[in-house]
């Protein structure tokens, strides 16, 4: 299969394209900066939010293949901190990267997998795109954004032999941690004084997360399936039973829970 995956400089985007190349699949991958390449993997150099470069990008690539089988949308980056200390360019910055660099390769491979008459879309949200997890909202936003789109989505192409699979990780041990941006400053800690706590058990919890190999497999074994399900949760079992009790529990209830464990 060719196989396209958004941002691959590391963490599950680097550790899907290792596989999936090993396992003989043709694998493109992007980046927004030089890193050291993958054996047998193909880099291309582009900035998810831009649309232009984003087009240019999946042409280049479907020139020299012919065809494109799989999009694994991988790209993005997080933002925490209160809701109200975010500012304008931060927010932008987070649904940007997230959600629309997804709406900007959907875009641009849709016209080419409905001339095959098939394809899968894989795209990644998160348990967070579920609930709203604190001092991560405008993340958790931009994981809502996608769940509501790709919905749509299916939808709208199945007629077309396109599938649609959205996953939903949770906690893993990656180098999105160390990554994540900070929207705190002095007022912040000081109006918010459950943020350091309430940030240091989400941290806690990434660190000694799953392995980002445990996500790649199962990608591997999902663009195999001839039916795949629409969305899958992979997580520890304490979150996989959190995205139930999500769907079963009152609100209320629930809104509870998440406060005890986030120490609110």
């Amino acid at each position: 299969m060719v196989i396209l995956i958004t941002g691959i400089s590391s963490g599950f985007g680097m550790e899907t394209a290792r596989l999936l190349s090993q396992e003989g699949h043709i694998v493109y991958g992007t980046v927004r900066r030089d890193v050291e390449p993958l054996p047998g993997v193909h880099y291309l150099k582009v900035d998810v939010r831009h649309r232009d470069a984003v087009q240019n990008a999946v042409q280049q690539m479907v020139k020299r293949e012919g065809r494109i089988d799989v999009l694994i949308n991988n790209a993005g980056m997080g933002i925490g901190g209160p809701v109200e200390f975010a500012t304008e360019e931060e927010i932008r910055e987070q649904m940007d990267a997230n959600f629309m660099g997804l709406v900007h390769f959907v875009t641009a491979v849709l016209p080419i997998m409905r001339k095959q008459g098939k394809g899968k879309i894989v795209a990644l949200s998160s348990i967070g795109g579920v609930m709203g997890l604190p001092f991560q909202g405008f993340y958790s936003a931009s994981k809502f954004a996608i769940e509501g789109y790709c919905e749509a989505l299916r939808l709208e192409v199945q007629q077309f032999g396109i599938q649609v699979v959205v996953m939903r990780p949770g906690d893993f041990s990656t180098g999105f941690t160390a990554s994540r941006k900070k929207t705190v400053n002095a007022d912040a800690m000081q109006v918010y004084r459950s943020y350091a706590e309430s940030m240091g058990k989400v941290e806690h919890d990434e660190t000694g997360g799953l392995k980002p190999q445990v996500l790649a497999r199962k990608i591997s074994q999902i663009i195999r399936k001839k039916n795949p399900r629409h969305g899958y949760v992979v997580a520890s079992l304490e979150q996989r039973l959190s995205v139930f009790l999500k769907r079963v529990l009152p609100a209320r209830w629930f809104a509870k829970i998440l406060g005890n464990y986030y120490k609110l």
